[in-house]
């Protein structure tokens, strides 16, 4: 009976009641203040992103990962660098189920609408390194887009109305042409099925889309100093359009018309040239160094071009003077005794031929034309009291006044082979050479009639061993000694 009455008297205490109730409140209003900073009791992935500006993000605005929420901003701090610079460190708390994050992966503030709304993405990098816990990813990690009202504020006034008339005349020219519009969306579907491969393309990162936008960032920076200059050219454009105005029609209203056809007749041409045109293309490659060489004869070229003008002038008349010369000529090819003549020089040439071939080393190698003439005209001229040397001349033994055995300057009974017998000339030996060495066909370019060692105590019949090769005679030496026997050498 007493639990009972206890039981009872607790449910039907309002102060109990009350108080239970409000704490419920309490509890239900603490946790929705809370919900965007994640709740309580509820661990989370903690780490610091660094931006180069935090303008319109706010305490609890989101995190997302591949559109998907999957923690809030705790805290947006100020920090200012060594160079004076301010960025912004936001503390970030995740769900846990993302974790880890790559150290390399980016991060950017983004608008979350128009109305500045604003949230941090993610972009998950492909490092094998994860971002610990209250781990730091540091500013050159984060990517700056560009504001929609950065993009409004880099035109200046005069240029946003000079805006609003391009879309005014843009919205004439579209009112009144729904039909065309049909048309044309209907003949974008082919044009779409030939635009996929392209796009294709486009996205592989072969293609490196990325670095073609770097590039063209780099290119407007280039032109930054000279935008007035673009300005001016922009509002000279408008005077230039004006003027074709009055040609669009018909004149540039043909060229319309008649595009799509070229366009044809090109696609189904420039294939078949394209080989051509690279023919050509090496053609003029390898046609620059001439051209280059060109360039520099252009002043001997002009001189001649000037010299010869006169001289071509009085050709026509040398040219009538010459009519009666290739007459002859002709009547001179035309002789049957010409060609007789012509075939009888051709069998004597080949007849010459070898002979010819074994002559021509003796003199263009050896010089011994020249060595024989120079000889006779000495011959012809040198001598003495009793005369020149080819009317006297005495032809003794070497090394003795008695004629040695066998000696080949006078009569012998067999060759000269020695010391033999009383009054021998140790020099008496036979040297003879009938075909020396003179650089004929099959021969070393070696001069050897005239230039040969004399061999003491030997007799030596051929060419003589250790012979230097050499390509001309040595006229210091006497020719004659090539064939001279038993003391000669």
């Amino acid at each position: 009976m007493r639990r009972r009455g206890g039981a009872a008297s607790i449910a039907g205490n309002p102060v109990l009641i009350g108080a239970a109730t409000t704490l419920v409140v309490i509890v239900a209003v603490f946790l929705a203040y809370n919900a965007n900073s994640g709740l309580p009791f509820v661990p989370t992935y903690d780490f610091k992103v660094e931006v180069p500006n935090a303008a319109g993000l706010v305490t609890g605005n989101d995190v997302r990962l591949g559109g998907t929420r999957i923690g809030t901003v705790a805290k947006i701090t100020p920090e200012t660098r060594p160079n004076g610079a301010i960025i912004a460190v936001l503390d970030l708390k995740l769900e846990t189920s993302v974790q880890p994050i790559p150290a390399d992966t980016q991060v950017a503030v983004r608008p979350r609408s128009p109305l500045g709304l604003k949230y941090v993405q993610l972009t998950r990098g492909t490092s094998e390194r994860d971002l610990e816990q209250n781990g730091t990813l540091p500013l050159r990690q984060a990517t700056q887009p560009v504001e929609l009202d950065e993009f409004f504020n880099m035109f200046s006034a005069k240029a946003r109305r000079s805006i609003q008339g391009n879309l005014t005349a843009y919205g004439n020219g579209f009112a009144g042409r729904g039909a065309d519009l049909n048309f044309a969306v209907r003949d974008l579907d082919p044009w779409l099925t030939e635009l996929t491969p392209l796009l294709r393309n486009l996205a592989s990162e072969e293609t490196d889309l990325r670095g073609f936008w770097d590039g063209l960032a780099q290119s407007a920076e280039a032109v930054v100093p000279v935008a007035e200059t673009q300005g001016e050219m922009w509002s000279n454009l408008n005077t230039t359009f004006q003027a074709l105005s009055e040609v669009a029609v018909p004149y540039i209203q043909e060229s319309i018309d008649e595009g799509p056809e070229t366009l044809e007749t090109a696609i189904r041409d420039l294939p078949q040239i394209a080989t051509f045109l690279g023919n050509s293309a090496d053609f003029f490659t390898d046609l620059q160094p001439g051209v280059d060489a060109l360039a520099n004869a252009a002043p001997d070229l002009a001189t001649m071009v000037r010299v010869g003008t006169p001289v071509l002038e009085r050709t026509p008349d040398f040219n009538r003077r010459l009519a009666t010369t290739f007459d002859a000529i002709e009547d001179f090819s035309t002789d049957p005794l010409v060609k007789l003549g012509i075939n009888d020089l051709t069998a004597t040439s080949t007849i010459l031929n070898p002979t010819v071939a074994y002559i021509t080393p003796a003199q263009n190698v050896c010089n011994y034309f020249g060595t024989l003439f120079r000889n006779l005209q000495s011959a012809l001229s040198e001598g003495g009291n009793t005369g020149t040397l080819l009317r006297f001349s005495v032809i003794a033994s070497p090394g003795s006044v008695n004629f040695a055995p066998n000696y080949e300057g006078g009569p012998s009974d067999r060759p000269a082979n020695g010391p033999v017998g009383p009054g021998f000339d140790p020099s008496n030996f036979l040297h003879t050479n009938p075909y020396p060495l003179t650089g004929s066909p099959g021969q070393p370019r070696t001069c050897e009639a005239g230039n040969e060692p004399f061999n003491k105590g030997a007799t030596r019949i051929g060419n003589v061993p250790g012979m230097t090769p050499t390509t001309l005679h040595d006229n210091t030496r006497t020719s004659t000694t090539s064939t001279t026997s038993g003391g000669g050498g």
